[in-house]
C-alpha cells in the first residue's frame, strides 16, 4: 500500500503526525502539554533503575550505611532544587535545553554546552546499553555483542517513539522496580536483620570513603540528564506539575533505587562486592535458584536499562537536532548506532571516572543558567551570537572543581563546581549593572 507521498515508505513528516511533534527548534505550545501523571512517569521511569541500585551498593560498601544513606538524602534534595529550578525554566518558556542555553550562552556558544552534555549522554546510552550485554553474558552465557547490539536497537525504538515512549516505558519499569527491588530489600534484610543492615559499617570501617565524595557520586550519577531537564519538563502544563513530576525523581525514585542496593549490601555484608557483576539485585534474584525468577529477572533487566537508554538516547537526540539543524528522530537512529559501536568495546567499566568528570565539567552550566534566567535577566531572549561572561563564570566552577578533586577530596566537586560557577556569574552580572549605573549618573551630570 502506498502512502501520500508515493512510496511504500513512510515520510518523516508523515511519521512525526502520528507519533507526534518533538518541537526542537521552538517552544512547546500549551496545547501540547502533557498531563502531570504522564511528565511524573517520565522521570521516576529514568533514576528507578539497576544502576542508581549498584551507586547505592558502592556507597554503602565505601562509607557503612548510616552515613551513606545521610550522603543520599543530602545530594537528593540538592538535585530537587537543582533539577526543580532548571525545570521550572523548561516549563515557563516551553524551551528545551538547547533553546535555553542559547539565551544564556549565545546563538553559537550553546553549542558547546549542549554539545557537550549531549554527547555525555550518548556515553551514558553506551555505558548501559553495555551493562546491559555484560550482566546478560555473566547470568545466562549469552554472546555479549549480539545481547549488546539486540538492547541497543530495543532502546532506539523506544525513544524513536518519543517522549511518549518515555512515558510508555516507566510505566512498565517503575512498577517492576518497585515490586522486584522491594522484595530484594525485604527479603535480604530478614535473613541479615534490621539492626545488622543499620549498623553496617562497610568494608573498610577504618578507611571510609569521604562523605563529600559520596554527594558527588549520588549528584553526578544524573546531574548530566538533570542540567537537561527542561527537555521533559518543558512539556508540563504548569509549574506545579513540573516541581511534582522532579520531586517524583530526586529525591523519591533516585532514593529508593539507591536504598535497594544498599540495603542489600549492607544485609549480605559481602567481604568485596562487586555491584557491576552479579553483587546487586539482578544477581540476587538468580541466585535464588528458581527458573520462574530468572525470567522476570531477565525481562527486568531488559526494560529497566531500557528506561534510562532510551531517556538518555532522547536528551542526546534534542540536544544534537538542535546542533545539526534536523529532526530527534534523525539523530536518535545515527547517535543509536554510534553508542552500540561504543558499547561493544565494554565503556560501561569506566563508570566511576565518568562520575569524577561530570562533576568537574557539568554542575556550573546549570549554576550559570539558573543565576542568568533567575537574578541577571530573568527576561532574556535567544538575542547575541556570543557571551563570554557565562562562559568564563563556567570555567571559573569547573576550574576550582577540578582543584577539589585532586587537593581536597573530602570535599564535593558537584557542590563546589555549583556554587563557584554560579557566584562568579553573578559577580559578573552585578558589575554590570554597577558599571552602566555610573555610566547613566554621568552622562546626566
Amino acid at each position: 500500500m502506498k502512502i501520500s507521498n508515493g512510496s511504500t515508505q513512510p515520510s518523516l513528516e508523515e511519521v512525526e503526525h502520528v507519533l507526534g511533534d518533538e518541537y526542537e527548534h521552538k517552544p512547546v505550545p500549551i496545547q501540547a502539554r502533557r498531563s502531570t501523571f504522564s511528565i511524573s512517569m517520565v522521570w521516576l521511569g529514568f533514576p528507578m533503575i539497576i544502576t542508581g541500585a549498584m551507586t547505592g551498593s558502592i556507597l554503602v560498601a565505601g562509607m557503612g550505611f548510616k552515613t551513606a544513606l545521610l550522603s543520599i538524602l543530602v545530594a537528593n534534595l540538592l538535585m530537587f532544587a537543582y533539577v526543580g529550578a532548571l525545570g521550572l525554566l523548561g516549563t515557563t518558556r516551553g524551551f528545551n535545553f538547547a533553546l535555553l542555553a542559547s539565551a544564556v550562552f549565545g546563538k553559537k556558544g550553546y553549542v558547546f554546552a549542549s554539545g557537550l552534555l549531549s554527547s555525555l549522554l550518548l556515553g551514558w546510552y553506551a555505558v548501559q546499553t553495555g551493562i546491559t550485554g555484560n550482566l546478560m553474558h555473566t547470568a545466562f552465557n549469552l554472546d555479549y555483542l549480539t545481547m549488546t547490539v539486540i538492547a541497543g536497537v530495543m532502546y532506539l525504538a523506544i525513544t524513536f517513539v518519543g517522549i511518549r515512549g518515555l512515558h510508555w516505558i516507566g510505566l512498565v519499569s517503575v512498577p517492576l522496580f518497585v515490586v522486584l527491588g522491594g522484595w530484594v530489600v525485604l527479603d535480604s534484610a530478614a535473613g541479615a536483620g534490621w539492626d545488622k543492615v543499620i549498623a553496617y559499617a562497610g568494608t573498610k570501617p577504618d578507611m571510609p570513603m569521604a562523605f563529600g565524595i559520596g554527594v558527588t557520586i549520588v549528584m553526578s550519577l544524573f546531574i548530566d540528564a538533570g542540567t537537561v531537564t527542561a527537555d521533559f519538563n518543558r512539556w508540563a502544563a504548569d509549574g506545579k506539575s513540573s516541581l511534582i513530576a522532579t520531586f517524583c525523581a530526586f529525591p523519591f525514585a533516585n532514593m529508593a533505587a539507591m536504598l535497594v542496593g544498599g540495603v542489600m549490601t549492607a544485609a549480605l555484608a559481602m567481604p568485596n562486592p562487586q555491584p557491576f557483576g552479579l553483587d546487586n539485585m539482578f544477581g540476587y534474584m538468580l541466585a535464588q535458584n528458581k527458573g520462574w525468577l530468572a525470567v522476570i529477572a531477565f525481562v527486568f533487566l531488559l526494560v529497566n536499562l531500557g528506561s534510562v537508554c532510551a531517556h538518555c538516547l532522547y536528551n542526546a537526540a534534542v540536544g544534537w537536532s538542535r546542533i545539526a539543524k534536523s529532526k530527534m528522530r534523525v539523530l536518535a537512529v545515527l547517535l543509536a548506532v554510534v553508542g552500540i559501536v561504543i558499547a561493544a568495546a565494554n565503556v560501561w567499566a569506566l563508570f566511576i571516572p565518568w562520575l569524577s568528570l561530570l562533576g568537574i565539567l557539568v554542575p556550573p552550566i546549570g549554576a550559570v543558567i539558573i543565576a542568568d534566567l533567575y537574578f541577571v535577566r530573568p527576561n532574556a531572549e535567544i538575542a547575541a551570537d556570543w557571551r563570554p561572561k557565562a562562559f568564563i563564570a563556567w570555567g571559573a566552577g569547573s576550574l576550582v572543581a577540578f582543584g577539589v578533586e585532586n587537593f581536597a577530596p573530602q570535599l564535593s566537586t558537584a557542590l563546589a563546581a555549583f556554587v563557584v560557577g554560579g557566584i562568579c556569574y553573578l559577580l559578573l552580572g552585578a558589575s554590570d549593572r554597577v558599571g552602566a549605573s555610573l555610566s547613566a549618573a554621568g552622562s546626566r551630570s
